[in-house]
């Protein structure tokens, strides 16, 4: 009970941390499951092969701290794992049958209790296969230093010892983002640690290796990655004010607003009001040389007027709105006096100070 206190206090110690990114960030993890141990053969004095000992399922748990570099991680780790011993099978030299270690020695397959464990404290090297905001796979692997205990019991504690040294460790496995800083995983894993140097309780050498394979659940905590950058949104196009001139034709002798006409005063209309709003409007009236002088300025005059009763009907402020009939003074084509000219019978609309003068 101890030990696994001892091994949840390591993986949660991960757990208090800020949150937010993932590549080119730290981050830190915790990981449990379940692990089969390989039969643990033993080694007992000069006599090889001359036990092995069978465990039950047991649990797996991990901490870890690293730094994610876009399609490469780099971490350490801290883990532990135990399972309890079930049975074992014993040849020559066999093992004591007093709780002292004294008498005789037993050989066979027995029943046994105790259990074996492995704290281990590792560095990984990990490469990562898709993006980071679906599912993404990884392989892997680390070494580093475990200590193994291993403790059989049969008629007393056959061992009691534990022995430090070299493991390593093979890693694959899938992971999903849970959040945008939190990532969810499933991770297999096969621990290896040779060459544990043992004393049992007769003083005799026990020499075996501890190997696992493991299917741990995870938890990925990102963090202290550079925030994306906010490109701020372009601002909106500057509309300019068209000025025109916009040009209305009128027939002979008339101010009445055509089809045409009213079709010109549409395109005017929107024109305004897309980057012309608040502008002067000025309405130049003219007509051709038909009739006489003073007839064509009040003729020209009276189709001012009816722009402007269009224009105002259609939301442009009559205070904006300034006019001055032209007469036949102003020509878009020259002509004799007398002469009908259905380019000279218009009104030109401008935007702008000083428009239409």
């Amino acid at each position: 009970m101890r030990k696994l206190a001892v091994a949840v206090a390591l993986a949660s110690t991960t757990l208090a941390s800020p949150v937010l990114a993932r590549d080119n960030s730290w981050y830190v993890g915790v990981g449990a499951g379940a692990m089969l141990v390989e039969d643990l053969d033993l080694d007992i004095g000069t006599f090889n092969n001359a036990g092995s000992l069978d465990h039950r399922a047991g649990y797996d748990v991990e901490g870890t701290v690293g730094y994610d570099f876009g399609g490469f991680r780099a971490e350490v780790e801290v883990g532990f794992r135990e399972a309890d011993i079930k049975s074992g099978r014993f040849a020559t030299p066999g093992i004591p049958q007093s709780v002292n270690g004294a008498g005789a020695l037993a050989t066979g397959s027995f029943d046994l209790a105790g259990d074996t464990n492995a704290l281990s404290f590792m560095v990984n090297g990990m490469l990562d296969f898709g993006d980071d905001d679906g599912l993404q796979g990884f392989v892997g692997g680390g070494a580093g230093v475990a200590r193994v205990s291993v403790e059989p019991v049969f008629a007393g504690n056959f061992l009691d010892d534990s022995d430090t040294g070299f493991a390593w460790q093979a890693i694959a496995g899938v992971r999903a983002p849970l959040t945008d800083s939190i990532d969810v995983g499933l991770k297999y894993r096969f621990f290896n640690a040779d060459k544990i140097d043992l004393v049992d309780q007769r003083g005799r050498d026990v020499s075996t290796r501890f190997r696992s394979h493991s299917i741990l659940g995870t938890l990925t905590f990102n963090f202290g990655g550079a925030p994306e950058p906010v490109v701020a949104p372009p601002p909106p196009p500057v509309v300019e004010c068209a000025p025109g001139p916009y040009i209305v034709y009128f027939d002979w002798d008339k101010s009445d607003i055509t089809p045409e006409a009213a079709s010109t005063l549409d395109n005017a209309i929107s024109a305004y009001n897309r980057g012309c709003t608040g502008t002067q409007v000025m309405l130049a009236g003219h007509a051709d040389r038909s009739g006489s002088a003073k007839y064509n300025v009040g003729l020209s005059e009276r189709r001012n007027t009816a722009v402007r009763s269009y224009l105002t009907a259609r939301g442009i402020s009559d205070g904006s709105i300034s006019a001055q009939g032209f007469g036949e003074s102003r020509p878009a084509v020259a002509t004799a006096d007398g002469v009908r000219n259905d380019q000279n019978r218009r009104v030109e609309i401008t935007y702008g100070p000083n428009s239409g003068m």
